[in-house]
């Protein structure tokens, strides 16, 4: 599967900095030491609709921890997936009477035009599911010979990982078992299904069905992966046995994120799966949740065809912590095409305070766990200035706007 367009990056002056991460599995901010090239997992979207604020805000994140990675000298390792067979995906197309290939499809494209707008960095692979099925069905024939995986005795070929067969089966999320079976039901899992040793054990392999799109499977027989042995798959294969972050939102930690991890390290012996596991919040709509089931969602292509700068919806979502569920409103995205205005003025000035100063600042600000309100901060004050007549650097306006573009990714 082709990513998107990429697009050049300044190069800045000086060292970059280490950057601090927040792990969710630790519960804490600690150091990022990738050795040599940098890697990094993040979860893409499954197809069946276009890309909300929840999805570009997630996207930001991880495009800002490449951002500082390549500062800092290392070279990045990125993978993304596209979920590009599962049940929502099917759902949407029968309900729409459209076949699902078509969907996907389009979908999926409209996400890289939405990537490319917004000037999110590729990743080196961008990988669908359904191209991975070999491999998936391989590793899962390898848990159940290890034992790990079991088949369900009722004819339907499915197949489901056993959650006794990872002792430490919990770790990234911090969850009790009350909290993860409860979850559990809420994100995809099926606790109640009978048949399972385990109400957690999540699905690896579901035989094939009547009406339903299925692939050979080998040894397996006919049918198509689960949802976390999916991506499990990819970044092993891609990535390694261990990786520097495993990303995505924060509906992702349970189950999504603990049961790829868990797969990963019983197919590798290696834990823990990531040295980072870190998520992002939430955006919601005027202080609702926004999702699809309550249809409040702001699509990043409709703002594009209503003519808002990219660079403005850009903004507004970094003006916020990206751990934070937040909420999006017109005051805030006005707020972000003011901001945008203002730094492209002073952009534009002949001169400016210290440019080796914001950089500084804004490189300790994103070094810290990625501070984005205070690397806006730092660059409103820089713009306050030259938009005030300080003339003491005639070369900060330059550095300042490869400074933001590097960096935060704001193209002035």
């Amino acid at each position: 599967m082709e990513s998107w367009a990429g697009h050049d990056v300044p190069r800045l002056p000086g060292e970059g900095v280490s950057l601090r991460l927040y792990d969710s599995a630790r519960q804490g901010a600690h150091a990022s030491r990738p050795e040599g090239a940098a890697s990094m997992y993040v979860c893409g979207i499954t197809p069946y609709d276009a890309t909300h604020l929840g999805h570009a805000a997630t996207m930001i994140t991880f495009d800002l921890v490449q951002r500082m990675w390549r500062d800092a000298g290392l070279d990045v390792r990125y993978v993304q997936n596209v979920t590009d067979i599962d049940d929502p995906l099917l759902e949407r197309a029968e309900r729409d009477g459209e076949d699902w290939k078509v969907l996907a499809m389009r979908e999926t494209a409209l996400f890289r035009e939405d990537m490319e707008a917004l000037r999110m960095i590729p990743p080196a692979h961008y990988v669908g599911a359904v191209e991975s099925i070999p491999d998936i069905a391989e590793k899962v024939l390898m848990l159940l010979k290890d034992g790990a995986a079991y088949r369900l005795d009722d004819g339907t070929g499915d197949v489901y990982f056993d959650v006794s067969a990872a002792p430490r089966f919990g770790y990234e999320s911090n969850l009790t078992r009350e909290q993860m079976i409860e979850l559990f039901a809420e994100r995809g899992g099926d606790p109640e299904r009978a048949g399972k040793r385990d109400p957690l054990d999540p699905l690896l392999w579901r035989g094939a069905r009547e009406g339903e799109p299925s692939w050979p499977g080998g040894d397996l027989g006919a049918g198509r992966p689960g949802w976390h042995i999916e991506c499990t798959v990819i970044a092993l294969n891609l990535l390694g046995d261990r990786i520097d972050v495993q990303g995505g939102g924060n509906d992702l930690i349970f189950p999504h994120h603990e049961c790829s991890a868990a797969h990963a390290e019983r197919l590798t012996g290696e834990a823990p799966f990531a040295d980072h596991y870190v998520h992002a919040g939430m955006i919601g709509l005027d202080g609702e949740k926004m999702s699809k089931s309550q249809g409040n969602l702001v699509f990043v292509s409709r703002l594009r065809a209503d003519k808002v700068d990219p660079m403005a919806v850009r903004l507004a979502l970094m003006s916020g912590h990206y751990r934070s569920d937040r909420s999006w409103t017109d005051e805030l995205l006005t707020e972000g095409q003011e901001r945008l205005g203002r730094w492209r003025r002073a952009a534009a000035a002949p001169a400016g305070p210290s440019g080796a100063a914001l950089l500084a600042e804004v490189r300790e600000r994103l070094a810290d766990d990625l501070d984005t309100p205070g690397a806006l901060a730092a660059a409103d004050r820089w713009a306050e200035g030259a938009l005030g007549g300080v003339t003491e650097d005639p070369d900060a306006p330059a550095l300042f706007a490869d400074t933001v573009d590097a960096l935060l990714g704001i193209a002035l």
